[in-house]
């Protein structure tokens, strides 16, 4: 049960300093960087990609609020991860997710155009997997308010 209360810190911890926006769209921006080491088949450039996105949740300092909607969309994700429903977040999560799936493999074909539209499609997706987000926490904010 401890291992559970000690999990669940360490991930507000984490989300809340991801919440910072100079962290989520720093990451949201450099995504297409993840097409780089398919593309170039190089283990050196995985490392350096891997470890920017490993550390950049936690680079940054908490924000100073949570007016950004960059900050709500990361903790209305956050929320959402624990509550788990099955809505439409959830589909497009899945289609980003393929999306970048495709990006991929369009990587490792070293086929420039599909490459870029899948990317591009899968940062678009995120974008509204953000809004959906952003209005989660918005609607489980404005719940925990009034309950």
């Amino acid at each position: 049960m401890e291992s559970g209360r000690a999990f669940a810190r360490v991930r507000s911890a984490v989300f809340a300093r991801h919440s910072n926006p100079w962290s989520a769209w720093s990451r949201w921006a450099t995504a297409p960087l993840l097409l780089v080491p398919v593309w170039k088949r190089s283990w050196p450039h995985a490392a350096v990609i891997s470890a920017w996105f490993a550390v950049n949740p936690v680079l940054f300092p908490e924000p100073a609020d949570q007016r950004a909607w960059a900050t709500k969309a990361v903790l209305g994700e956050e929320l959402w991860l624990v509550d788990h429903p099955r809505d439409a977040a959830l589909a497009v999560n899945a289609a980003a997710a393929g999306a970048g799936m495709i990006a991929l493999l369009g990587a490792w074909r070293r086929r420039p155009v599909p490459a870029a539209v899948a990317i591009g499609a899968q940062m678009l997706l995120l974008l509204g997997y953000w809004e959906l987000m952003a209005s989660y926490y918005e609607t489980h904010r404005a719940a925990d308010a009034s309950g």
